[in-house]
């Protein structure tokens, strides 16, 4: 690296003018190009050179870390910072990113080495039992934070490999549909568009596991020629559906999707080549997309407005895991090789999360897995709230069963940076107790006067308050495009209460508990509020009501003389509160009664009239039952009138038969109407086949900013409050309430 380019690049800037030394963009382009060169220093090629540097750079983050500050010193420290971090955080670059990540480091290390060195008092008492589950929980969180940075902080984001034009050259796959006991209409969709896959006919099976063991299912198969395969019992549940099919297939990979998971006419050519790439590869993974809204999203109304709770992890998190060759098994819209799939003994049974289990299985046998973060398939979201708890339950208890019986950090076949990616996916679903402790942690000192950190309210700020604010600095910066910030403790909070009894169970016997299957394809006739499943947040936002009411009385006059300390736990108390409006609000459920889910779209389309007449005109939405046309000038079509719709794929046009339901302006919609096994073979070949079906979902959304999401929060919770309020008022049913004692 030349170094002496620096000053005199400064020099040549200076002569075109001097004004231009204080234009950040320039002065930042500046340093970001010396930090490149820095970075690719031929010198730290030399032995001894990356060794010393590293062990400097480790040396002055320990001083920063556990150097002494008054007060005024760590506030002056804080505020230097986080002005750095407010400037850079404006500019791109993944140099800017780990910047940001270092700092939030930093400022979250040297709080909790604060707590523990100044914050505790060890006299044994109520304030010491109370500050260590506090400080506990605190360290959780810390561990979680810095385990995320490093997982994420640099994602793969590998692209799909092309195919070879030597058709003999491409392998051998097995489609695997499982099922057990979803109806046959959310079956028929994700088979039909399994045997439209762009794969050699003769190399390609279609396999329909049901282990329902349904005479209709068995027809359905028949008629449209997959295999129907089905056992006499129901062993280990879906990873015992696959394993049983095994012996009677031999393709060379096998493709697995859920029953609900409409797989793209591209899936197999975007992920296959993968494989032909690096023989060592055992699976390739993509994203599970959904078409219809889970229950944040439908109970709060903002399907598509924002980032669902999924999104993170197959944004996000899977991109990371697959820099460190730790990309996980999903159980569905995946292809594994069948030979290393056998070789750890077929899909894991052990544990209910099978899917992760068998990803670890194959990590421990060296084997590579990858990560394709383009979508292709899409499948449907659980229908209500308790639903979507129940499959979070299970996939609780599941890591928490892996945890116990087959710890990553422990047993050979692990790299490091996996054993790391493994920990955090685990250790992710123990948050139940540290949530519920962050819920409740100020009403200790309001309700009892317990000091649970010995420190004033002052000194805890200009400690705490940097390590908040650049862990939501950094996280936004990092998953912006995938979560909104705060709406990672509505999720939690939901949650919280449900996964933390399963997985303490999992850890003491991991045997204790049975799998359950997530429903899908249900609906919700009427409104309703679910008080069974929010009751344990009802009585926390009642207690936390009290601890308001109580800590106003403290500020005023019974604590005056510690005023800071009260105003402190009440800021607390009403964040919480927020949280746990916004997490009250989910469990006001919202009406669906669409038996099936509109999808908006936008395509080119064409309509035949009764007449005859035929008229160009644009798809707005669709669904299996009918769709949405908006079309270029008026027409008088009566209510009822027979129509023929075509939908386009390329140069390929598809015709399916229709009748008008509605036709008001330029909008006219229609329900499709005696469809054969061919119509509704092109309706899906049109819609949920095509290759960029998904690709355009996400790209009108706004990226995170914190304070916007702060306002998102609020506003969700004020507004479910009011609703709930409104259906607690004069028409109410307070019988509603006997559910608890159901």
């Amino acid at each position: 690296m030349n170094l002496r380019s620096i000053p005199s690049r400064w020099r040549e800037h200076r002569g075109a003018g001097a004004r231009s030394l204080f234009n950040p963009r320039y002065l930042y382009g500046l340093l970001n190009e010396s930090g490149n060169r820095l970075v690719n220093w031929s010198a730290w090629s030399a032995p001894g050179v990356l060794v010393v540097t590293s062990i400097g750079c480790l040396v002055l983050f320990l001083l920063l870390i556990t150097i002494p500050f008054s007060r005024n010193e760590q506030l002056v420290f804080s505020l230097v910072i986080a002005a750095l971090a407010l400037y850079i955080r404006r500019y791109v670059g993944t140099l800017v990113t780990l910047v940001l990540v270092s700092l939030s480091v930093l400022a979250s290390t040297r709080y909790l080495y604060w707590r523990f060195t100044t914050s505790m008092q060890l006299d044994i008492s109520a304030d010491l039992l109370l500050g260590l589950g506090l400080l506990a929980a605190e360290f959780y969180a810390w561990l979680i934070l810095i385990i995320g940075f490093f997982q994420t902080a640099w994602p793969l984001r590998r692209q799909p490999v092309p195919m070879p034009q030597d058709l003999s050259l491409w392998p051998t796959v097995d489609v695997f549909i499982p099922s057990y006991n979803e109806p046959l209409s959310v079956v028929m969709p994700t088979v039909i568009a399994a045997l439209a896959m762009d794969w050699p006919r003769d190399k390609m099976n279609v396999y329909l596991l049901d282990d329902g063991r349904r005479d209709d299912f068995r027809e359905f198969a028949a008629s449209v020629g997959v295999n129907y395969v089905t056992r006499s019992n129901n062993l280990h549940a879906k990873a015992g559906n696959i394993n049983a099919a095994l012996p009677d297939t031999n393709g060379e990979l096998i493709a697995i999707f859920d029953c609900d998971h409409i797989p793209t006419r591209t899936f197999l050519q975007a992920t296959v080549g993968l494989f032909l790439q690096d023989r060592q590869l055992a699976m390739v993974q993509t994203p599970h997309h959904f078409l219809s809204p889970d229950p944040f999203e439908r109970n709060l109304q903002l399907f598509r407005q924002m980032p669902n709770e999924g999104e993170l992890f197959y944004g996000l998190v899977q991109d990371g895991n697959d820099l460190w060759n730790a990309a996980f098994f999903c159980g569905s819209c995946a292809v594994l090789r069948r030979t290393m799939l056998l070789e750890v003994g077929g899909v894991a049974i052990e544990t209910v999360t099978e899917d992760a289990h068998t990803a670890l299985k194959l990590h421990r046998r060296g084997y590579n897995t990858a990560y394709l973060g383009v979508i292709q398939a899409a499948g449907l979201a659980t229908e209500s709230l308790s639903a979507h708890v129940g499959q979070r339950i299970r996939w609780a208890r599941g890591m928490a069963q892996i945890f116990r019986l087959d710890n990553p950090l422990f047993g050979k076949g692990l790299r490091w940076p996996q054993r790391l990616c493994y920990l955090n996916a685990m250790m992710h679903f123990f948050y139940g107790l540290p949530r519920i402790i962050f819920l409740t942690a100020p009403l200790t000192y309001l309700f009892f006067e317990a000091h649970v950190i010995q420190a004033s309210a002052d000194l805890i700020a200009v400690y705490a308050l940097p390590h908040l604010i650049h862990a939501n600095i950094a996280n936004s910066r990092m998953q912006g495009n995938h979560r909104h910030t705060f709406w990672a403790e509505v999720y939690e909070t939901a949650l919280a209460w449900y996964i933390m009894v399963p997985t303490t169970l999992a850890i003491i016997n991991p045997k204790l508990g049975n799998f359950n299957v997530t429903a899908k394809g249900g609906r919700v006739d009427k409104e309703y509020f679910d008080w069974k499943i929010s009751l344990p947040y009802l009585v926390i936002l009642a207690f936390n009501v009290i601890g308001l009411g109580i800590g106003v009385g403290r500020l005023f006059w019974w604590n005056t003389h510690e005023f800071g300390t009260v105003l402190f736990n009440l800021l607390w108390t009403l964040y919480n509160l927020t949280i746990l409006a916004a997490t009250m609000s989910v469990a006001l459920e919202a009406r669906q009664i669409r038996k099936h889910w509109r999808v908006q779209i936008s395509l080119p389309a064409m309509i035949r009239l009764p007449n005859g007449r035929t008229v160009a005109c644009e798809a707005e939405d669709f669904s299996e039952g009918g769709l949405a046309i908006k079309l270029p000038v008026e027409l008088a079509v009566e209510q009822g009138s027979p129509v023929r719709i075509s939908l386009f794929r390329g140069d390929r046009e598809f015709a399916i038969p229709a009748a008008v339901v509605f036709n008001q302006g330029r909008v006219l919609r229609a329900r499709f109407d005696n469809m054969s096994l061919e119509d509704y073979r092109a309706l899906v070949a049109a819609t949920y086949s095509r290759g960029d079906a998904w690709q355009r979902w996400l790209s009108d959304r706004d990226i995170d900013r914190p304070l916007r999401g702060l306002r998102e929060v609020l506003g969700v919770g004020v507004d479910g409050l009011l609703r709930m309020l409104r259906r607690l008022g004069p028409t109410a049913q307070w019988r509603r309430l006997e559910v608890w004692k159901k």
